[in-house]
């Protein structure tokens, strides 16, 4: 049997991302919520949500000793950030006096900022948190997106956004007061931005190309 490790570092609210896993798994595949690091180390797939501040989960990480679990993860199987779990890939985070990430990748998380949205001026300030629906425009194929139209919407709750030094590695952006990259992917990593165990069928869809993907592209 295959397994699914949810990573649970005690300041996510993992139910609804384990009821839609749950609800998309073949019948060969345990999903289960977890913060040990030999249940991690023995999945076979890894999904890593993550909401509210970014200095609250590294911390988190390190008092449960998860840190080089979410590493070799990200190293060696299927793994998929949600949210926080993207931003946690980073070099360092704007939010809480510029927070060291677990630096993956040469990037950074910036906050949002008001600006004008030239529209013949008529267009008021975008708000901040970016939340709800909004459409998710693919840059490139991916396994995960398969059966999925770019410009499908897909749900979002953040007011913190990556922004990465190599372009290759974003695989997909969204338009909230600035085109930002809603999702990235590299190997056997896909991480989002948006929220996909909240985004209906789109979002069970990739979830469900999740559950059977070998982590190649």
């Amino acid at each position: 049997m295959s397994k699914i490790a949810i990573i649970d570092y005690g300041s996510s609210n993992l139910r609804s991302v384990f009821k839609a896993l749950e609800k998309v798994a073949v019948s060969q595949e345990k999903v289960e919520v977890t913060n040990d690091p030999t249940v991690i180390a023995a999945a076979d797939r890894v999904v890593f949500p993550g909401q509210g501040a970014i200095a609250n989960c590294m911390s988190q990480l390190q008092k449960l000793d998860l840190i080089e679990s979410v590493k070799e993860a990200i190293a060696e199987k299927p793994f998929l950030g949600i949210c926080l779990g993207l931003q946690s890939l980073m070099l360092t985070s704007e939010e809480n006096d510029n927070t060291p990430c677990l630096g993956i990748y040469d990037g950074v998380v910036k906050r949002f900022h008001h600006q004008e949205i030239d529209r013949k001026k008529t267009t008021p300030r975008e708000k901040i948190p970016h939340m709800g629906w909004n459409e998710v425009q693919w840059t490139r194929p991916h396994p995960l997106t398969a059966g999925i139209p770019t410009s499908s919407r897909f749900y979002f709750v953040h007011s913190y956004f990556v922004e990465v030094q190599d372009k290759a590695l974003v695989a997909s952006k969204t338009e909230h007061i600035l085109d930002f990259t809603s999702a990235i992917a590299k190997n056997n990593v896909f991480a989002t931005q948006f929220h996909p165990e909240k985004s209906a069928a789109f979002g069970l869809t990739l979830l469900k190309n999740f559950v059977t993907w070998n982590g190649s592209c």
